[in-house]
């Protein structure tokens, strides 16, 4: 059996590779499509939120460039400097885009219970907090 290293990997990959392709034809990344959903759950979101919210998806030059996207496509709008919020354009686009977005994760899913879902994700939860805690990462005892 492989190492759970290796099937994240490989699980990440496979998603962004799939909807890269997927959100292409809308114009967009999976990392531009993550930016306006950081936006649309905050109704209106700071630049620093996505950096903040994302930085663990991408670094803060790749992120400055999903904004300009969705900004010059059309998606957000400046409500203020350093402010971003959907445009009633980019709403709609995006409800047709929540269509695909729920068919993808319908196949990713196919033959995963609930259960063994909500499983995979806590234990991901508890292996990110394992190795997350103050202290670690200065050699290789805890």
């Amino acid at each position: 059996m492989k190492p759970i290293g290796y099937w994240l990997n490989r699980t990440d990959k496979a998603l962004t590779r799939y909807m890269d392709a997927m959100l292409g034809e809308f114009g967009l990344t999976r990392l531009a499509w993550q930016v306006l959903n950081v936006v649309q759950d905050a109704g209106e979101a700071t630049d620093a939120g996505v950096l903040s919210a994302l930085a663990a998806n991408a670094d803060r030059s790749v992120l400055a460039v999903a904004i300009e996207t969705v900004l010059a496509d059309g998606w957000a709008t400046r409500p203020a400097p350093g402010r971003l919020a959907l445009t009633p354009g980019g709403r709609r686009r995006l409800t047709e885009v929540a269509e695909r977005v729920d068919a993808f994760r319908a196949l990713c899913t196919d033959g995963i219970s609930p259960e063994e879902y909500r499983t995979a994700v806590r234990v991901l939860e508890r292996m990110t907090r394992n190795l997350s805690a103050p202290g670690l990462g200065r050699g290789c005892q805890p």
